[in-house]
């Protein structure tokens, strides 16, 4: 009697172990499975911002190497919406104006992806990205380039107004921006 009283008492004191057992084990597996998730958003972020970088230095150079027609670029805010190819500006010559429209396309279709692609499919794309090229002091030649786009996850509004009210929330619209001085071209 007394060795079965022990027993039955044994198997339910394991039986409890293997309860709190399994208990801690879901609570951990909580938190990585947390941990993952906030570690895959962190990467997108910064696989995102990456390929912002990359097409505002690209913009960069278009605009370099076009610096008599670099006002032709400016003012030009729908890119990665679709760029109708048309523009009026009286900046350089027949030739470098051109040269912007067709740089201006190739930018619009870079933000929309078209560098990557599954398919047909264009699938390289920031989410929602957008371009904005502005004039910060014209007589300085001081342009402002600007990459906008969706964020997976909020954080403080950018102070930068490219793409803005197009997120949803302010919190989720993400930029990234630099700031470029040409010198006077003299013949």
């Amino acid at each position: 009697m007394f060795l079965m009283s022990w027993q039955n008492r044994s198997s339910g004191f394991t039986l409890v172990e293997v309860l709190v057992a399994l208990v801690i084990f879901l609570v951990s597996a909580l938190g990585i499975a947390g941990l993952v998730t906030r570690t895959l958003q962190q990467e997108t972020e910064s696989y995102q911002r990456v390929q912002a970088l990359i097409l505002l230095q690209d913009m960069q150079e278009r605009l370099g190497a076009n610096r008599a027609a670099v006002s032709c670029y400016a003012g030009s805010d729908t890119l990665g919406t679709g760029f109708s190819g048309t523009f009026t500006c009286s900046a350089g010559t027949a030739g470098q104006q051109t040269i912007a429209v067709s740089d201006l396309q190739q930018w619009d279709n870079s933000l929309k992806g078209a560098a990557e692609k599954s398919g047909t499919t264009n699938v390289g794309a920031l989410i929602g990205a957008r371009g904005c090229i502005r004039v910060v002091d014209a007589s300085q030649q001081i342009y402002r380039i600007t990459i906008a786009w969706q964020g997976v996850g909020e954080t403080v509004i950018s102070a930068n107004n490219c793409g803005e009210n197009q997120y949803g929330k302010e919190t989720l619209r993400r930029t990234v921006s630099a700031q470029v001085r040409f010198g006077k071209l003299s013949s």
